[in-house]
């Protein structure tokens, strides 16, 4: 699964599985815009089901400037995930710089009522150079 999702984390059981991409045909570079999807994959392999409820992402741009965004949830859903089950999303970043990165934390809900936060492993945002 390495090939697939080459960037992972795991925290207390939970491991979070990340692949970027990034869209040309989503891109203007000549407007100082571009960006990528990312294929998110949180498995479970705990011994009790656990909610995620919220996010906290970090995104870095080329020149080094950071944006947080924090919410409920991931696309519009607040997954529960079943001992051994998996959760996948797709979901995009723009940047105004050609590089940069993201990273985060989900906060999940265990079924015993405790809470806590699992990472979300940096990854980086790349765009293939173009020949002009």
């Amino acid at each position: 699964m390495k090939e697939l999702f080459p960037h992972s984390a795991t925290t207390n059981d939970i491991t979070v599985r990340v692949s970027v991409s990034f869209l040309p045909e989503q891109s203007e570079p000549g407007q100082g815009r571009w960006f990528w999807a990312y294929h998110v994959r949180i498995e479970n392999d705990g011994g009790q089901a656990v909610q995620l409820v919220s996010r906290e992402w970090v995104i870095s741009d080329g020149r080094g400037s950071r944006q947080e965004v924090r919410g409920e949830g991931v696309v519009g859903e607040q997954p529960v995930l079943e001992p051994g089950a998996s959760f996948d999303y797709v979901s995009g970043c723009p940047l105004g710089t050609p590089t940069g990165s993201m990273e985060g934390r989900y906060f999940m809900i265990a079924a015993d009522g405790s809470s806590f936060p699992v990472d979300i492993p940096r990854f980086p945002l790349i765009a293939p150079a173009v020949a002009s």
